[in-house]
């Protein structure tokens, strides 16, 4: 990445919309802009758990604005993210494809634990390098998110569903405090958070970070009464919790610091940073000023100039599930081969366009049911795929190599939705291809096979001969073609002397 290069990262919050943007120079990344708009989707859930259509606006027309400043940035130089909220919106599929159109580049909803992963790197950046071990807790509008780790590596990662905007609706939905209602509201995130208890223990860690909204809000008015600057202590938010219960309700609350935006959940945020203190005995919480946004501009830096993390992953995963490797390269050397082909006869030129990642580690992992049951191993395998938090991908990621695992055979219906979209079907034909001719466990004939992308239709072309000598392969790649007849893409089988199988 060069010197001046400009990136920036989006973060669709519960409580804010943020855009940052920041310039690469020599290994760090200077703030150039930051966008903030309390945008509070958070709130506009109701009660069957769909997204208001007040609530929806209220984050389109945000988007529309951050659009305006993002014009001119490459999509590879922009990552938008969304957390919680949209997590559990019944309805985030019709915010996110407006929302896409809106801002011009892709929104990913990313798992509790992905946004932890990329929260610990944005505060470890932004702290002096050290070999302590480190708490960073980082307490957003509807999720909390716990980390353990050194240096730049995240160890264990966890996010529950408490936060600072979910906990004032709850607890304090008119704005008024008492003694019970604080003591309820902080039990109840106690509860929710318990398994932390046993994870995050206290001496797993030299210091803790708060990151985020909550924790510097709080930091902010505890440093103006008398506080030391930055940090945070039980003490402290003892006092907190009393000027709260004197001041009765939020509206009246009258504390120095503490801005208007932030008065009407403050509420809520202090419970769940008390319950957070007592669940992991915490003494004194310092504040980092890295966390999401930072660390998705840290990601976009390292999937370049290092080995992108979905990378490794792919490679755990492999492991975990003991995936036989020759076949998983040998399918993923065949995939590659038909899509490079394919590409390349519909007129692509560009590298980048003659690659596909998602192919490439579905192809790896398309055995990975296998552990658990060969028969019907692609269902086992699209299973584990879309119900696993794993580092680096998001779940729109996930969603996409669970959907090419589960149809690399049989009928194509169970992935109608998906076919809707041109390049994904592409990619499958390449893997149902790619399984079909290393179906006997040997690399096959690639200089034999040449499959040609048409705009009217998909044709694999064989030399002469070769039906004869793959007899088994020619009469699956017949019910290949049996099975696109009934989607949107024929596809044709065809031997070099004109004979089209059908």
């Amino acid at each position: 990445m060069l010197d001046g290069t400009l990136l920036a990262a989006v973060d669709l919050g519960s409580n804010s919309f943020r855009l940052e943007v920041g310039r690469y120079a020599a290994g760090h990344i200077e703030r150039v802009q930051y966008f903030k708009e309390m945008v509070r989707q958070g709130a506009g859930l109701d009660e069957q758990g769909l997204l208001t259509a007040e609530a929806m606006q209220r984050g389109w027309d945000c988007l529309a604005r951050f659009a305006e400043r993002l014009q001119g940035f490459p999509a590879a130089h922009v990552r938008a993210v969304a957390t919680q909220t949209l997590r559990e919106a019944r309805n985030s599929d019709v915010f996110i494809q407006r929302a896409n159109q809106i801002l011009g580049y892709p929104i990913s909803i990313i798992s509790g634990p992905e946004e932890a992963r990329l929260i610990y790197q944005g505060a470890a950046h932004s702290l002096p390098p050290s070999d302590e071990r480190r708490l960073v807790v980082d307490i957003g509008g509807r999720s909390t998110e716990l980390i353990l780790g050194q240096r730049y590596s995240s160890q264990r990662v966890a996010s529950f569903p408490v936060g600072s905007v979910a906990w004032s609706l709850r607890y304090f939905p008119q704005g008024e405090f008492s003694k019970s209602a604080l003591k309820t509201a902080q039990i109840a995130a106690q509860a929710v958070m318990e398994e932390a208890a046993h994870h995050f223990v206290p001496g797993s860690w030299d210091c803790a970070y708060g990151t985020s909204g909550t924790a510097n809000a709080i930091a902010d008015v505890l440093a103006l009464h008398g506080g030391q600057p930055d940090v945070v202590t039980r003490e402290q938010l003892h006092w907190l919790c009393d000027q709260l219960l004197a001041a009765g309700n939020a509206s009246e609350l009258r504390l120095e610091g503490l801005k208007e935006e932030r008065r009407a959940v403050i509420g809520g945020g202090v419970t769940v940073l008390c319950a957070v203190f007592d669940l992991l005995q915490i003494g004194e919480l310092r504040i980092a000023s890295g966390a999401l946004r930072q660390g998705l501009l840290r990601d976009m830096v390292q999937h370049e100039e290092f080995s992108d993390i979905r990378h490794r992953t792919i490679a755990a995963l492999k492991e975990r599930y003991q995936v036989d490797r020759t076949q998983a390269g040998r399918v993923q050397r065949t995939a590659a081969t038909l899509y490079e082909q394919a590409r390349r006869y519909a007129g692509s030129t560009a590298p980048a366009e003659l690659q596909s990642p998602m192919l490439d580690w579905a192809s790896q992992l398309h055995e990975i049911g296998c552990l658990i049951s060969h028969t019907d191993h692609h269902h086992h395998g699209a299973y584990v795929l879309g119900h696993s938090d794993v580092p680096g991908f998001t779940q729109t990621e996930l969603s996409h190599l669970a959907a090419l695992v589960l149809a690399q055979r049989g009928k194509l219906r169970k992935v109608d939705a998906f076919l809707q979209d041109r390049d994904f079907a592409l990619e499958l034909l390449c893997l149902r291809l790619a399984t079909l001719l290393c179906h006997a466990r040997r690399d096959p004939a690639l200089d034999q096979i040449c499959l040609r992308d048409k705009t009217e239709k998909w044709s694999l072309k064989v030399a002469p001969g070769w039906a004869e000598q793959f007899p088994q392969s020619a009469y699956l790649l017949g019910e290949e073609v049996l099975a696109w007849q009934k989607t949107p893409y024929p596809f044709q089988f065809k031997q070099a002397l004109g004979i089209t199988a059908k």
